[in-house]
């Protein structure tokens, strides 16, 4: 739950199939310290920063959940996880019973996709529950066409982004 257009649009699927299931929707946000836990054992001052940056993805987290739901909320309980681990392995241990589904995001269609859904591949392999790999959203696919555009100079029409 990065707060990336891929995350967010499955964590919209994820509320529906948990309305539809009538389960809780737990979305988890996992992160870890720039520079890796190796960089925070090093420096005597990372016990601050660790903190800090604990309560920028508590915060992080409920921005996301105000951005997508509001004030109306998903429609079924939510509680919200912040981890600190890689995302793959902290999305397989929360989501442990056989009977919890995992709702994560595909990564890129197309040549990229080589490069991108290592997260959702991880789940994939690794989970003990069954996995729901939701597809990039149109809209996604349309604005990295137009940021390749800008960032290349190349003229943008304006008619091909609807």
């Amino acid at each position: 739950m990065s707060g990336s257009l891929g995350s967010v649009t499955a964590l919209s699927r994820a509320a529906a199939e948990a309305r539809r299931r009538d389960a809780e929707l737990w979305p988890v946000l996992a992160w870890q310290p720039p520079g890796g836990e190796l960089a925070t054992r090093r420096s005597p001052a990372a016990t601050l920063t660790v903190d800090e940056w604990q309560r920028m993805a508590r915060q992080r987290l409920l921005d996301v959940l105000d951005e997508v739901f509001g004030d109306v909320g998903p429609g079924t309980p939510v509680h919200g996880l912040v981890v600190r681990g890689t995302p793959g392995l902290s999305l397989v241990e929360v989501a442990d019973r056989d009977d919890d589904v995992l709702v994560v995001g595909a990564g890129r269609r197309g040549w990229r996709r080589a490069f991108s859904g290592r997260v959702a591949r991880y789940c994939l392999s690794h989970a003990r529950c069954p996995v729901l790999a939701v597809p990039p959203s149109p809209l996604e696919e349309t604005l990295t066409a137009a940021h390749r555009r800008n960032s290349w100079h190349l003229p943008l029409d304006s008619r091909q982004l609807s």
